[in-house]
């Protein structure tokens, strides 16, 4: 097992290592609201969200499941960017701090502005997957070119 990236393969020890960081956050967030459902059904209602009920189990497997593949590097480029829009969301709809009541407004800004710095690692990921692959393509175009 590989300890560097140096192959261009996103699957190695130390590259899900580093995407389990930012990731770890979305599972956590995930389980803890399968069990307090009905909590969150009535958190994302309280926020306005339309068809709360609906609107949870989307969440869930959103902060579950991409970030499993995130982890395990797969299509790296497309859930970056996913869970970078996600994160981005969820911090407008959640993190309100220009309308939040002044007890609660540096809560609420230093929450919507780590949601900011995890979208940028996130398309960081993406990024590099990207830079990675058309390195690869290159590559293999010049071999056969030679």
């Amino acid at each position: 097992m590989q300890l560097t990236n140096n192959t261009g393969n996103h699957n190695d020890a130390l590259g899900m290592l580093v995407r389990a960081l930012p990731a770890a956050l979305f599972i956590l967030a995930g389980i803890r609201k399968i069990l307090a459902y009905g909590g969150t059904v009535g958190y994302f209602g309280g926020l306005g969200l339309p068809l709360p009920g609906l609107v949870a189990p989307l969440v869930i497997a959103i902060e579950i499941v991409l970030p499993l593949l995130f982890i395990a590097g797969w299509r790296l480029r497309e859930v970056g960017v996913a869970l970078a829009l996600y994160t981005v969301a969820t911090g407008l709809i959640a993190h309100q701090f220009w309308v939040a009541p002044d007890a609660q407004f540096g809560n609420q800004f230093n929450h919507f502005f780590k949601n900011i710095a995890i979208a940028g690692g996130f398309l960081l990921a993406a990024l590099q997957a990207s830079a990675q692959q058309r390195s690869a393509r290159g590559a293999a175009g010049a071999s056969e070119a030679a």
